[in-house]
């Protein structure tokens, strides 16, 4: 799967999150899953891929990124709860 995409990383429920963007969301959620990733999703676990959104393309990608990351806690809680109320791991959905 290499398409551009934006998506959100969690320790747990209503935990910590971490927002980032990706061309090939399967191996970069492996490398956060597998902890091969240095920084703040490391520091705090974030191994759960519980939201994600497709691109057409990077850029659209990257700003779409941006706006989330300006935005509040519960504004990321709310897409996240929109998509996956559950906070399921969507990881085994893409492989």
């Amino acid at each position: 799967m290499k398409q551009p995409c934006v998506y959100i990383m969690a320790n747990r429920r209503d935990g910590t999150v971490y927002t980032g963007v990706t061309a090939n969301l399967p191996r970069r959620a492996f490398e956060h899953r597998e902890g091969l990733l240095k920084g703040f999703s490391a520091k705090y676990s974030c191994k759960l891929l519980v939201w994600y959104e497709l691109h057409d393309t990077m850029i659209d990608a990257i700003v779409r990124e941006k706006q989330i990351k300006a935005g509040s806690r519960a504004k990321k809680l709310v897409l996240i709860e929109a998509l996956n109320p559950e906070w399921n791991d969507l990881y085994e959905s893409l492989v």
